[in-house]
């Protein structure tokens, strides 16, 4: 049976209702099962406790037993585990697929409130299995479970779990693609062949179709308000943003925000910031976000002086780049970005962290030798200058030059914290409140969406290749963060925000601070 083709049967109790299952794709081509499996060889079946269908309630019945039968019948080494929304992935479960050759996960539907997604469970069981082949059975349209964006490898889809359904289900997965009753192989309707769509400038005139967007579209965490959004997304001279509507009604059904950003004090060089793409999830997999990245490329690249394309944004940040372990990254693998590591812009690690500030283990902090740390003032706005355009540069700390001159600027010097060791700065960093009116408050978004009582702590410079430093540098960030906390705890803060942070794991969880966020960094030089 090939991805995009269905087999229909019309077995349900006398005939009185077609059962259409489709395979939707099977990128590990193990569907038949005959293929991968032997005599001996198990299968893991793991299907959720749910109620009946309707026809059949009163029955007592696990309703997924006709499809462990119907499995059973082709192969009899099935067993058949269900799993609960409740409890998860057990140690049972875990023993179960360690011992199978492959496993079928049936996803029922959509979480009831309070309960916790079979999508999520069904990754989970992915990670346990490892490299077994997994085939997801879904009894719902896969869009509306966002299976796609999931990116399981081979997926199957009914329309329900009845009866009749599950035992076609069991015909397709061994093969058997024509049924009683079968009219043969129809082309399945939501498969649609991707296409361009004419991306058009965003006005920013409505915010509202794209606020709804991005709180469907983004994880809870990344969750933002209309007026929030609107002042990150509404930034004259280097914003430019695209959306697709569809031709009949205007509806904005994908978005992609883009930015510009000077690299230097020079204003010569800039990287152009390809920030988002969302697409609502009932029209993915059409060409939308594949029509609004190509013309974002375009459009950067035909802005003088852009000689890099970065995943994400640096100023305004909506998200460091793209989020780890998400669909996003083999969308974007498959357009030649790489993710090895290896490199700078090829999918290092970016944190963003979370401390409690009470967490925070400021008695033990030793003293050192002419090192000392205090907010900013007017006569060291030379000096400050100075170092963050040197340090910037040699780090490629783009935009943080310009954060620090708007912070200054603006008469809020004080919120740059310095570390000098003598006279000499070797450290700085910016601090922030979730309510304040400064530039760099209004740039990073997401303390303020944590919580009032969160601070944030934002560009922090250490100085490397200095042969006169006699301070670590771990020494260095340690002092710098404790100037920082102990600043924002005397502000009334609680919590404290520290944004995309490169590497340094073990040693800000061994202060406190918990992953927030995690994203791939990514950018490609033109």
């Amino acid at each position: 049976m090939l991805p995009g083709h269905s087999a229909t049967t019309s077995g349900h109790r006398g005939g009185s209702r077609r059962s259409q299952v489709t395979l939707i794709r099977d990128h590990q081509a193990c569907i038949p099962l005959t293929r991968i499996l032997g005599d001996g060889d198990i299968v893991v079946l793991l299907t959720p406790v749910v109620p009946p269908v309707k026809s059949d309630i009163g029955n007592g019945n696990d309703p997924f037993e006709p499809l462990g039968r119907a499995l059973a019948s082709r192969h009899p080494w099935i067993r058949h585990v269900p799993y609960t929304s409740r409890n998860g992935m057990t140690s049972t479960h875990v023993g179960f697929i360690k011992r199978a050759k492959a496993v079928i996960f049936v996803i029922s539907g959509p979480p009831s409130a309070g309960q916790s997604s079979q999508v999520e469970i069904g990754l989970m069981a992915r990670m346990v299995g490892e490299e077994r082949p997994q085939i997801i059975v879904a009894c719902q349209n896969v869009h509306d479970l966002g299976l796609m964006e999931a990116n399981f490898p081979t997926i199957v889809q009914l329309p329900g779990y009845a009866p009749s359904d599950l035992q076609v289900a069991a015909a397709v997965l061994f093969g058997e693609t024509t049924a009683t009753g079968s009219t043969g192989l129809d082309v399945q309707s939501l498969m649609i062949e991707p296409k361009f769509w004419p991306p058009e400038n965003w006005d920013g005139l409505n915010v509202a179709p794209v606020h709804e967007l991005w709180n469907q579209c983004l994880p809870d965490q990344f969750h933002l308000e209309k007026f929030p959004l609107q002042s990150l997304l509404q930034r004259d001279g280097y914003a430019m943003h695209f959306v697709v509507r569809l031709p009949e009604n205007r509806e904005v059904v994908g978005f992609c925000a883009t930015y510009t950003t000077f690299v230097d004090r020079e204003g010569e060089r800039l990287i152009g910031s390809l920030a988002m793409i969302i697409v609502k999830p009932a029209y993915r997999r059409r060409g939308i976000g594949l029509s609004l990245y190509e013309h974002a490329l375009k459009q950067l690249k035909r802005i003088r002086g852009v000689d890099r394309i970065q995943l994400g944004s640096t100023f305004p940040r909506l998200l460091s780049g793209i989020p780890a372990a998400s669909a996003s990254e083999s969308w974007f693998r498959r357009r030649g970005w790489q993710m090895d590591g290896q490199a700078p812009g090829r999918g290092q690690d970016i944190c963003d962290w979370i401390l409690k500030i009470d967490d925070w283990p400021s008695g033990g902090l030793s003293a050192s030798a002419g090192l000392t740390f205090r907010q900013g003032t007017f006569d060291d706005f030379t000096l400050i200058a100075d170092f963050i355009e040197k340090e910037s540069t040699r780090k490629d700390h783009t935009g943080w030059y310009d954060q620090y001159m708007n912070l200054a600027n603006d008469g809020r010097i004080s919120d740059i914290v310095l570390g000098l060791e003598y006279s000499e700065i070797v450290a700085s960093a910016l601090i922030y409140t979730p309510n304040e009116a400064s530039s760099l408050a209004q740039d990073l978004p997401w303390a303020r969406t944590i919580g009032s009582d969160v601070g944030g702590v934002a560009c922090i410079c250490i100085a490397g290749g200095n042969p006169a430093m006699t301070t670590s540098k771990d020494t260095v960030m340690i002092r710098l963060l404790d100037a920082c906390v102990t600043i924002l705890k005397e502000q009334g803060m609680r919590r404290v925000f520290l944004d995309a942070v490169k590497g340094g794991y073990e040693g800000f969880q061994s202060m406190g601070f918990q992953k927030w966020a995690i994203y791939r960094d990514l950018w490609q030089k033109i």
